[in-house]
């Protein structure tokens, strides 16, 4: 079936990993097509989650000024819209923006100002989520939880850890986590990609957080299992990026059909757009293919992205109301 009209939500987006090459022209026109795959598009099979992440750098390197991080963002929303998806949660790590001069707060300033602009032109409902990264100090993650409680009333809906959860231990963010719930902010984790399941057990004694990025690998222990399932932690499900930073093999051995059967809370996300070189539409084909999905198991996915974005109530029920309609026609 083609999906590509149906619309869809995305909880987990990476901005700096979702550069088109039309924008990467906008930026910088020295950068030629062959260029651009080569450094921004990650092979089919990377090392690791490290190794793909430095497909990230050439992204940030281009997003150190006010007008870049706008040029950017507007750029995503395009892709979005293309996409028929109909609501995003975009994040991105402020730190990561400053060698130019920015200072933090103006960072997030830009990309929330983008922001209300792509959803403006586009029609595409968005909210932001700040990342701290892995090998931050406990000041830097600190920092930008503080930006996440600086923004609050903004399109700054959350609160994410990112990066390399193997290399990393998680000592340095338990404050900035403290913080983040203390304040109300709403907060996911990535954990379970490039680590098992202790990875997310670990996450989610220290960061209670509402939501795990990927988890794909709490297959692995029973009791964790019917830990997310009784508490509804939602599943931000990545399934081309986990193949490419080589937590899996191949595609049919990922476990996005076992994690939707055993009744987990899951959505279908892209990670990196850019990155992994897909599309939603390109994700949902792939998952037809290999686990024969259809319509049920999409707008299962979907309703669930909702049921647990960082939105209110009223926002909830009219873009669920949207995908109703839509899939059931």
């Amino acid at each position: 079936m083609d999906y590509s009209l149906l619309p869809k939500a995305e909880l987990h987006l990476h901005l700096d990993c979702c550069l088109s090459y039309e924008v990467v022209q906008q930026l910088d026109s020295t950068i030629t097509y062959e260029a651009w795959r080569q450094s921004f598009i990650a092979p089919a099979k990377c090392t690791d989650l490290a190794d793909y992440i430095t497909r990230a750098i050439k992204g940030y390197e281009l997003m150190q000024t006010q007008e870049q991080l706008r040029l950017v963002t507007l750029d995503l929303f395009r892709q979005l819209k293309a996409d028929h998806v109909i609501y995003a949660e975009i994040r991105f790590a402020p730190l990561q923006h400053l060698t130019k001069g920015l200072r933090p707060a103006e960072v997030v300033a830009a990309v929330n100002d983008a922001a209300k602009e792509g959803i403006a032109q586009t029609g595409v409902e968005a909210r932001l989520i700040l990342c701290t990264l892995r090998h931050y100090t406990e000041l830097q993650s600190l920092q930008t939880a503080l930006l996440a409680a600086q923004f609050r009333g903004t399109l700054v809906t959350g609160f994410d850890i990112a990066a390399d959860e193997a290399g990393f231990p998680i000592d340095n963010h338990i404050k900035a986590f403290e913080f983040a719930r203390a304040n109300q902010i709403s907060c996911t984790a990535h954990a379970g990609e490039a680590r098992g399941a202790d990875s997310v057990w670990e996450t989610i004694r220290h960061f209670h957080p509402l939501r795990i990025g990927h988890g794909v690998r709490s297959m692995e222990d029973s009791r964790l299992v019917a830990f997310l399932k009784s508490n509804n932690i939602h599943l931000e499900v990545c399934p081309s990026s986990n193949i490419q930073t080589n937590v899996y093999e191949r595609i049919h051995d990922h476990p996005v059909d076992d994690i939707y059967n055993a009744g987990l809370s899951v959505s279908i996300s892209t990670d990196a757009r850019t990155i992994s070189d897909v599309t939603l539409n390109s994700e949902y084909a792939l998952l037809e293919k290999v686990f024969n999905w259809s319509k049920m198991q999409f707008l299962t996915c979907n309703l669930e992205a909702i049921a647990h974005a960082f939105i209110n109530d009223e926002k909830k029920a009219a873009l669920k109301e949207k995908l109703l309609a839509a899939y059931n026609a």
